[in-house]
């Protein structure tokens, strides 16, 4: 099913910012911008599961991939 396509990638993309959030911590000099870009792939991932909330249902067997 599309729905559980998606929102697999949206769960990918919350990984991808929580790795760019640790990676920020760990690099002062670079902080700034990868917790900004951290923040934007979160928001892509929101969007993600927004979308299919709103135009493909709840999808059943699967929880939010934010979790």
């Amino acid at each position: 099913m599309p729905a559980n396509e998606i929102l697999q990638e949206a769960k990918k993309l919350h990984r991808v910012s929580d790795s760019l959030a640790t990676l920020a911590e760990e690099n002062a000099p670079l902080e700034a911008a990868l917790t900004i870009l951290a923040g934007t792939v979160r928001n892509s991932a929101t969007l993600l599961e927004v979308l299919v909330a709103l135009r493909l249902g709840p999808v059943q067997g699967l929880n939010s991939a934010s979790n």
